[in-house]
């Protein structure tokens, strides 16, 4: 076999990891958990070792190298730069390895998939997939199931299809639509293929109507409204389009009024004279103090989660873990500097889009002096899903799932591959010293995201199997101390060792069955270590000084403890469950009176689903009423008669 051949099955190679891994994110749930991700990050090191393999076969290979790749690089350099700087080492790690794993599949596309059949065959498996998707959508809504595959999603009587969130599901379908309706309208594509694509538009459509996802909806309209817009200007596709615009409201028309849950979504919209932002809003405060704290440089590769508590409102009790703004987020964790990167980027995806759009409309340009155009198809869908995504990212955080991040990714590879359309200018060809740069590029790239393969698929098995023991046992702790062996920087770890520990010294006694010769106390010892493993780990985590503190009071060194409890309450200001704790520390040394008003604080902040503070808050009132009657007898028995 001779190297054009074997250079033939690399590229082909490549088409079908990436393809791969474009299908499997939107199918595993959006590649949110540890072990999805990992496949695709797996599927991504296939490709990055196939590409280098292209650029030995090839005697003369190219590089495309538009001008938005010089901001690529300069942005993710900036990444592992804040990476090293950032106070919780585990999750920046984490983060900077999905930027790699973006970054290498932006550069393998733009490089190997630029071809137009490759780009066709990507295109069309993603609608069809998308279809598939949003009829699995449009089951769950009609049927009210609360199943994603086998697990559950909290959102009732909406549609989410093969995500747990339907408006991530809204986010990736948002993508595919133009897409369809591009190459329904302008392609030049067979006609029965056209029949096939635009009924895949209309089912897909209805799937993002059945997310009741009102960011998907107001973004998606808005993308149309520019879709249709341009189409209606270019004269020769108005008539087929406004033929599909009236078969998209008369859809809607048919549909909505049929469902009770649409409208009461869209009337919910606007909620007593406000915007009904679902805690949107609320988020957002906390996050902006948090950028101008740390205007210019941000706070590091995902940061937020780690240095909320200390920002959090009193009405915010959840975990919100991304600042459910895209743009927000990347002010947090970026800053000025990192976010200017990231626009330069955007604005240089735009500029290379315009400059394609202007030569590909000229007669003679791919169009041949005929109606329709595959690449102007692509370029027109491709970038108004983008812009969808764009849209909807003023409310929500889809760059943040692995799949939608991705499928993004890939359509800005292949939109900036168009360009060699309209110039010559970023066609090189590298010599010998520019290969074996770009091969050491790779291998260390290669080297890197194989070694953290390993390092957290190990942890990932003995996290599952601890997660399968029975809560706080023996047994649990030896598994997650493998776990924490495997990846020593994982606070969450060690927090939940030490969580154990206090739990078998709090439940146990003097001695423990089956354990010979050991105490609570020891157990106790042993549970500080871990809380203050998981302290350096990660000095904003609040929980991990009240583990301490229990412990330090539960083997008598309440005077120590105090320390504990006033950084807890220091980092989590506003957290039910730290005041509530901390009244739990005044019960123990024995001040009910202050214990009450701090039990009285974290009802105030959750007056529901609040039982530790309502039980002890009981308690308090009775023993403090106890105290007052046994104080007035003894006077009135003192007092002489």
């Amino acid at each position: 076999m001779n190297r054009e051949k074997l250079d033939g099955w690399c590229e082909r190679g490549i088409l079908g990891l990436v393809l791969a891994i474009l299908v499997f994110g939107p199918l595993a749930t959006g590649a949110v958990r540890t072990l999805e991700f990992l496949i695709i990050q797996a599927l991504t090191l296939g490709v990055m070792l196939l590409w280098g393999l292209r650029l030995w076969l090839n005697p003369r290979p190219q590089f495309l190298w538009p001008p938005i790749c010089w901001a690529i690089i300069v942005f993710l350099l900036y990444a592992v730069a804040r990476y090293f700087t950032s106070d919780v080492e585990y999750v920046a790690r984490l983060e900077t390895i999905r930027l790699i794993v973006y970054t290498s599949l932006f550069f393998a596309i733009l490089n190997n998939l630029h071809r137009q059949e490759s780009i066709q065959i990507i295109v069309f498996s993603l609608i069809l997939l998308g279809m598939a998707i949003s009829f699995y959508a449009f089951f769950q809504f009609i049927t009210g199931s609360d199943k994603v595959w086998h697990f559950l999603k909290p959102y009732h009587h909406r549609g989410t299809g093969t995500y747990i969130s339907p408006n991530h599901l809204g986010g990736f379908l948002e993508m595919l639509l133009p897409l369809a309706l591009a190459y329904t309208l302008v392609s030049r594509i067979k006609h029965l293929t056209k029949v096939f694509l635009g009924y895949s538009a209309l089912v897909i459509c209805a799937g993002i109507a059945v997310t009741l996802s009102r960011g998907s909806w107001i973004s998606t309209a808005l993308a149309l409204l520019l879709f249709f817009g341009i189409l209606f200007a270019r004269g020769i596709h108005r008539l087929p389009s406004l033929i599909f615009l009236i078969a998209l409201i008369v859809g809607g028309l048919i549909f909505i009024p049929r469902s009770a849950f649409i409208q009461s979504r869209a009337k919910g919209l606007i909620l007593k004279d406000r915007v009904d932002d679902d805690l949107r809003f609320v988020i957002w405060q906390p996050a902006v103090r948090m950028w101008q704290d740390n205007f210019w440089w941000g706070l590091g590769p995902a940061q937020f989660d780690s240095h909320f508590r200390p920002y959090r409102p009193q009405d915010l009790q959840l975990r919100p873990e991304w600042v459910h703004n895209d743009f927000l987020n990347a002010l947090v964790d970026w800053g000025v500097v990192g976010t200017a990167i990231l626009g330069l980027a955007l604005g240089l995806l735009a500029w290379g889009i315009v400059k394609t759009w202007g030569f590909l409309r000229r007669p003679g340009n791919d169009l041949g002096g005929s109606k329709t155009s595959n690449r102007l198809a692509f370029l027109l869908g491709a970038s108004v899903g983008l812009l969808a995504l764009f849209f909807h990212s003023v409310v929500d955080f889809n760059m943040h799932i692995p799949a939608n991040a991705v499928l993004a990714v890939a359509l800005a590879a292949m939109l900036s591959s168009l360009l060699r359309f309209a110039t010559d200018r970023f066609w090189t060809t590298p010599r010998l010293g520019l290969k074996l740069l770009v091969t050491t590029i790779l291998l260390t790239g290669l080297a890197f995201l194989a070694q953290q393969e390993v390092r957290r698929g190990t942890e990932y098995v003995w996290l599952s199997r601890a997660s399968r023991a029975s809560a706080f046992s023996p047994a649990q702790v030896e598994l997650l101390k493998k776990a924490f062996n495997a990846e020593p920087r994982n606070a969450e770890t060690a927090y939940a060792i030490g969580e154990a520990l206090r739990r078998e010294a709090q439940e146990g006694g003097d001695t423990y069955r089956n354990m010979a010769g050991v105490d609570y106390r020891q157990l106790a010892e042993q549970a500080i270590q871990w809380f203050q493993c998981a302290q350096k780990l990660d000095p904003w985590n609040a929980y991990a000084y009240l583990g301490e503190g229990w412990c330090l009071d539960w083997i008598d060194r309440k005077t120590d403890s105090a320390a504990c409890f006033d950084r807890a309450e220091q980092l989590d200001p506003n957290g039910y469950f730290t005041m509530a704790s901390v009244g739990l520390h005044y019960v123990e040394i024995g001040n009910f009176a202050a214990a009450k008003s701090w039990f009285e604080r974290s009802i105030r902040l959750k007056p529901n689903e609040n039982p530790i503070a309502r039980d002890y808050l009981e308690i308090t009132q009775r023993r403090l009423r106890e105290a007052a009657t046994n104080d007035l007898s003894a006077r009135l028995t003192s007092s002489p008669h």
